[in-house]
């Protein structure tokens, strides 16, 4: 498959990149620094340096036209509101509308397990993000795409242990972003999930299973 990640120089993109090329998929990373052009192309990558927060429906769709899945892993990485807004909630929204415009079945959406449905209070720094996250997910959900949303809870630098809970009852919890990268990899490239958010955090069951399952439930 050809597979575009929107904030490829994250550390969950990255370690995604290597799993996805391992497996044989070519990957397209879309960065905003012309600096971490490298590290993306090091992790075996075709970079593309480009920011979403300033570029438009159209602009994005040329970028990721030919593109069989999308990942969105793109973040402010907060401390400014009105940036957590313009690039989680906007750019991720305007990805959405033109990953549509251009052909692109499969979105993977990497978002937080509380994701519309907690409560943050206004005066809580995170409260942005959440606000953001949320209606970008909803925004997905209400589309044709074939989407996945990915939820993990507290990202931790743990190593990958392959094994997750999962479920609609996982509102946070410690989650390895090497597991996260783990679970992206299996899921996308597979349609068959579509339509599953899949709330997590680390557990006992193989990732493999715990996809089956939230695929079940689904349906």
């Amino acid at each position: 498959m050809l597979i575009t990640i929107v904030g490829g120089h994250g550390k969950v993109a990255l370690m995604l990149t290597s799993l996805l090329v391992e497996a044989g998929h070519d990957v397209v990373s879309m960065v905003r620094n012309q600096a971490h052009v490298a590290a993306v192309g090091e992790a075996g990558a075709t970079a593309v340096a480009a920011d979403v927060e300033r570029l438009d429906r159209a602009g994005i769709a040329q970028l990721i036209g030919g593109s069989e899945a999308l990942v969105w892993s793109a973040g402010a990485g907060g401390g400014d509101p009105k940036r957590t807004y313009a690039v989680d909630r906007d750019a991720a929204i305007r990805t959405i509308d033109a990953a549509v415009d251009a052909g692109v079945k499969r979105f993977i959406m990497v978002s937080y397990s509380g994701s519309g449905r907690d409560n943050i209070p206004e005066d809580n720094p995170f409260h942005p993000y959440s606000v953001a996250k949320a209606a970008a997910d909803a925004h997905l959900r209400e589309t044709a795409l074939n989407w996945t949303i990915v939820a993990p809870g507290q990202l931790t630098g743990d190593e990958a242990t392959g094994r997750i809970e999962a479920g609609p009852h996982v509102l946070q919890g410690a989650t390895s972003r090497a597991n996260v990268a783990q679970v992206i990899a299996e899921a996308v490239p597979r349609p068959d999930l579509g339509g599953v958010s899949l709330w997590f955090r680390d557990g006992e069951i193989p990732i493999v299973e715990a996809l089956n399952a939230a695929r079940d439930a689904n349906r």
